[in-house]
């Protein structure tokens, strides 16, 4: 019994011993965050991680820089890539798993809501204030303040985002605003771009049919999909003074049947039938953009970069397309809008967070940012100091108000939905319903009345 005891303590040695080495390489743990000393690229140097990205512009220019971060830090990466079709569900079933992998991943502000809630999100503030860790010249402080705060959120239903926990960091984004033909404009006489609502009412009733039978004035998302909801139809929703949720009694309730939303709805229906496309229910971003290009589309109401993501400038009429803020109620009102942010987030079971920190600084930097936007197609750029470069305006000089409808947007942008458990659930139903309500199967006030109904029971609990 005494020689299978000293075994076996001989052995729980050993085991000790060897966790003990592995951790002073990358402990995996609190303690990563917690290091001391001055900050040294190579402290996690023989760590390796798995990163998930999903196809995009930046996952490019992301790879294309790997191997450079690995001589830079000793740290090895395998990067998995996957269409974006495919890859939510991916990372929900890798994180749901607790096994650590993925370390990084890329996402969407919204999907981060439900990882964070299930514990699988690692708050970064303590890595960014530990000197020890933040690299010398990273500068937090050039990251555009309306990006860095729609990642941060206290993780309560209701509670908007801005406040709390740092989730992630932010590769790039989108906000929404008015794409225009000038040649369509000037051929239907119309002398300004619309600023308000009215305004593009009247301009959507001149650009009719401007390029022949089939052409049409405004693409605008219908497809029965939550990205119908989260881009310009949010951003207008919003600019009504409409909510989508509140805080009533200690309880999350639904407020989309509110008399800002149906007034909101009421225009946007209208704007449907007088401009949309006759395919407008099984639009997406690409299609309308694609339209608006071939000189079908006069307008389109959608990501600012979209004409960087599809080329634009290389097809019929990418010449003569141009940017505006999008229309409000009144002339010279503020303009929100909705964001949609790439950003990459780190997994709370990472078995080597230190590691993973360090990829998620390199790859946030001012210099790779910078890189990635003017000599890659990483739109919207997400620090200041890429907006300002010499590089990225001659490279954006051919795209007509672009820079400046973002520098006049993007204060007040943030993301207007409020945060809680059913998103995709609710605003896949909101889809559904501005569809039966454009078809006429159901009046605007009794559609959202309906609706209100079913998101309330979507999160009950």
């Amino acid at each position: 019994m005494i020689r299978k005891n000293i075994m076996l303590c001989g052995v729980l040695l050993a085991l000790a011993t060897a966790v003990f080495a592995n951790a002073s390489k990358d402990t995996g743990g609190a303690a990563d965050s917690k290091a001391t000393g001055t900050f040294d690229w190579k402290r996690f140097s023989g760590a390796t991680i798995t990163v998930y990205m999903v196809e995009h512009a930046t996952t490019t220019a992301i790879q294309a820089k790997i191997k450079d971060f690995e001589a830079q830090t000793g740290v090895k990466v395998n990067i998995q890539v996957t269409p974006e079709a495919n890859y939510f569900d991916q990372v929900s079933n890798a994180l749901s798993s607790r096994s650590g992998t993925p370390d990084i991943f890329m996402s969407g502000v919204y999907q981060i809501w439900n990882y964070s809630t299930a514990g699988n999100v690692e708050p970064l503030d303590d890595y960014l204030s530990n000197p020890a860790l933040a690299a010398p010249g990273y500068d937090y402080g050039d990251l555009v303040p309306s990006v860095v705060n729609a990642l941060k959120w206290d993780g309560v239903a209701g509670h908007a985002v801005g406040s709390g926990n740092l989730l992630a960091l932010p590769l790039c984004c989108e906000i929404y605003s008015l794409a225009y033909n000038k040649r369509a404009f000037e051929k239907a006489g119309i002398a300004k771009v619309p600023e308000t609502y009215d305004e593009l009412l009247e301009a959507c009733d001149k650009l009719k049919e401007w390029n022949g039978p089939g052409s049409y004035a405004i693409a605008l998302r219908g497809a029965r999909d939550w990205g119908t909801i989260h881009p310009a139809y949010m951003s207008t929703f919003a600019n009504f003074g409409a909510k989508d949720f509140a805080i009533e009694g200690g309880r999350l309730v639904s407020k989309v049947n509110s008399p800002e939303s149906a007034a909101m709805n009421q225009f946007w229906v209208e704007l449907v039938k007088r401009g949309g496309s006759p395919q407008w229910s099984n639009t997406f971003w690409y299609i309308g953009q694609a339209e608006l290009g071939a000189g079908k589309a006069a307008m389109q109401w959608d990501a600012d970069n979209n004409s960087i993501q599809v080329n634009l400038q290389n097809m019929a009429e990418g010449g003569n397309i141009a940017f505006a803020p999008m229309p409000v109620a009144k002339a010279g009102n503020p303009v929100k809008s909705n964001f949609w942010i790439w950003s990459m987030a780190m997994n709370a079971n990472s078995k080597a967070k230190g590691a993973s920190w360090l990829f998620l600084q390199y790859f946030t930097s001012k210099e790779f940012l910078e890189a990635a936007s003017v000599q890659s197609n990483n739109m919207d750029p997400v620090r200041t100091s890429t907006w300002n470069s010499a590089g990225f305006k001659a490279k954006m000089a051919s795209q007509e108000g672009y820079i400046d409808v973002f520098n006049k947007t993007s204060p007040n942008a943030s993301i207007l939905f409020t945060p809680q458990p059913a998103f995709f659930e609710t605003t896949l139903d909101w889809a559904e319903t501005l569809q039966n309500m454009v078809a006429g199967r159901v009046t605007v006030q009794a559609g959202l009345d309906a609706l209100k109904q079913r998101m309330d029971r979507a999160v009950q609990q």
